[in-house]
């Protein structure tokens, strides 16, 4: 199982129905969830409108705080790593610095998770 997150805009073309446009994508394994909560990050992430985040602009400031803690102590965030070689902090980090980018290119991209 996997986490799936899209940047996108919603486009006006003139026709009956709108048409939505993808940004960005990116999918990292559920395995990494608990190196997540331990960085304070699980939510933002993985449920970001639990907590009121519906545009990347918004995402930015919690990336930048997780990617900085993640950073500050990454042999304690390594502990997290899946044992089976799913969900590793070697993997999580660049993601994380993936989707910051994105968020900072796109800020009024709406965000989109299936969990």
């Amino acid at each position: 199982m996997s986490l799936d997150i899209t940047l996108y805009v919603k486009v006006d073309t003139g026709g009956d129905q709108p048409h939505f446009v993808d940004l960005w994508e990116g999918n990292i394994t559920h395995n990494l969830g608990k190196m997540a909560d331990a960085a304070g990050i699980y939510y933002a992430m993985w449920r970001p409108e639990e907590i009121g985040i519906e545009y990347a602009g918004d995402m930015i400031e919690h990336l930048e705080g997780g990617l900085d803690e993640l950073k500050r102590q990454p042999e304690f965030y390594k502990e997290f790593d899946s044992p089976n070689g799913w969900g590793r902090y070697e993997n999580f980090v660049p993601f994380i610095v993936k989707y910051l980018a994105a968020c900072k290119e796109h800020p009024k991209a709406k965000i989109h998770v299936c969990r």
